[in-house]
This record gives structure tokens, sequence and C-alpha cells, in this order.
């Protein structure tokens, strides 16, 4: 889902050819397919992607390996991602077979779902985005359509009291100890 022509010259700007200029809210890696929200809007795109704004983005999942109960609880309760130095926040896993699972996480690290199934020995052979906060995938690979105006209007109400931009905290140094 880049932008960039040098990176990629099948990409899904070019691919679609909007009449305007347009970027993608979020990235998809290239074995990944699903829902990809696109706009010219960059502060809704900061909105949505803040990690601290926790919206919703779920996946269906599909692994090498039997899903055992270990397994959903560990990938709940966030994995230690060594080569990022980060532990993944909380999330909701629910099995769906012996092979399939959903996750809704409210964080995008770089190929999370991928990393935290790894750090447990498992293999995803096929990852889906099916939604993003209250807009659900409904259409075939390939195809896009314009959002609803009911779809926009619950997007900006849950993305309206969002920080759009990092805002460092401020430390108060008049106290010396």
């Amino acid at each position: 889902c880049t932008t960039d022509t040098r990176v990629e010259k099948d990409n899904i700007i070019d691919y679609l050819n909007y009449p305007k200029r347009i970027f993608p809210i979020g990235r998809l890696d290239k074995p990944s397919e699903g829902l990809i929200l696109l706009t010219d809007d960059g502060d809704i795109v900061n909105k949505i992607l803040r990690a601290s704004n926790n919206h919703e983005k779920e996946y269906i999942v599909t692994v090498d390996i039997p899903i055992s109960q270990t397994f959903i609880e560990r990938m709940s309760g966030g994995i230690y991602l060594e080569d990022l130095g980060k532990r993944t926040k909380e999330c909701v896993v629910k099995k769906i077979d012996k092979f399939t699972f959903s996750i809704i996480l409210t964080q995008g690290l770089n190929r999370q779902i991928r990393r935290m199934c790894e750090y447990l020995n498992y293999e995803v052979q096929t990852l889906k985005r099916v939604r993003i906060m209250n807009i659900k995938l409904d259409l075939s690979l390939g195809q896009y359509r314009e959002l609803t105006k009911e779809e926009f209007k619950e997007l900006n109400t849950l993305i309206s009291d969002s920080i759009k931009t990092y805002e460092p905290k401020t430390i108060d140094r008049s106290n010396k100890f």
C-alpha cells in the first residue's frame, strides 16, 4: 500500500487512479490483504493511527499449527518484541477455528501480528484486516467505495477527542530535592 512509485511501481494509488491526491491510513504489508482507508485529510490519518487514541483495527489470521488456549492468552496479554524493543499492548484475541483467530489491536507496530505469532512459534499463513474502528470490510479484493454519510459521521464522532500529534509531557522541575 505504499504510495512511493520508486519503491513499488504497482502501488495502491496508481491502481485506483483516483481523481485527486489521496494516501492510505496505515499500512498492510505485501503478503496481507484487507481494508485500507484512503483520504486526503492528514488530521484524520494521525488521529486514527496514534496508538494512544486506542482506535480498534480488527484482523482475521490463519496460522500454520493448531491454536492453543495458551497462544490466545499470551497473544491477548501482549508480547515483548525484542527486535523492536517494545511490548505490544493488551488486545482481544478469539479463536475462530483450529487454525484461525481474530485479533483486535489498538496499536500498529510494523508487522506486529506476524512478529507476535513468530515469537510464539506460529507462522502466519493469511492475514486480513476486516475492520478499522466503525468501518467494516464489505468489498471484494481490489474494489473500493466512498464511505457512507453515516459511516463518515460516526468516524468523526469516534475521533473527535483524539490527539493528532505527539504532545510531550511537561516536567515540573521547580521542586528540587
